[in-house]
């Protein structure tokens, strides 16, 4: 399906989770006076048919695994001074979405998110998101480096890897996130002709003809 579209209507929130969809859905009714979307420049008919399908589907995350991943997003991209944080982002959003769009990553996420709480049970006997974030914190630097990770956190390191992965990929598809690489896309560019100097050491010159047709530009449009 078209990525960009889908994850640019997750990041400004226009793609609702499905209870919210539940409370929007038009009775049979409106249904029948509607007709089925064409082809347009954004989508095909099959991915506008591929979207609706995976906005159907139920919900894959819990509540607590949708909490513990808002708290993890934001470990990994908080908010600062110039941008606000992973999960302002719509970053829990996309990866509901992506784990549907995308289910080879539903167990490596899952797994992950558990093998998280059993870490914090063995040390501080609380789930991840009931610890304290200096707590929080000192496991996460533990799963961050690969190359300096002991072995035996090796589940935990691509637990985290994968989703610093996929939180990068929301955040900097998402309005938030282009704003805070700066992007201003492509932009109209303006050639005022060859430099006056060049010219002269060239001896020579625009007939009135070239400057009004070629290099004079319009200030006001």
């Amino acid at each position: 399906m078209d990525r960009r579209k889908s994850l640019k209507l997750l990041a400004t929130g226009a793609l609702a989770s499905p209870i919210a969809l539940s409370g929007c859905k038009t009775s049979p009714d409106d249904e029948s006076t509607k007709t089925e979307p064409t082809f347009n420049l954004d989508r095909s008919p099959d991915e506008i048919i591929l979207e609706k399908k995976i906005l159907s589907q139920e919900k894959f995350f819990s509540s607590h695994e949708l909490a513990t991943l808002t708290v993890l997003v934001d470990i990994i991209i908080p908010k600062d001074d110039k941008s606000g944080s992973a999960s302002e982002a719509g970053v829990p959003a996309f990866l509901e979405f992506i784990v549907k769009d995308m289910p080879e990553h539903q167990t490596p996420l899952r797994g992950g998110l558990k093998w998280l709480d059993l870490q914090m049970f063995k040390n501080y006997e609380k789930p991840f998101i009931q610890c304290a974030p200096t707590e929080q914190i000192a496991l996460i630097d533990q799963i961050a480096f690969p190359e300096k990770a002991p072995k035996n956190l090796k589940q935990g390191v691509s637990f985290f890897t994968l989703l610093r992965n996929l939180t990068a990929t929301g955040f900097y598809t998402s309005e938030i996130g282009v704003k805070d690489l700066e992007y201003m896309g492509n932009q109209p560019n303006q050639w005022n002709g060859v430099p006056k100097d060049v010219l002269e050491e060239f001896k020579i010159s625009y007939s009135e003809k070239d400057e009004e047709v070629c290099i004079k530009y319009d200030t006001k449009a």
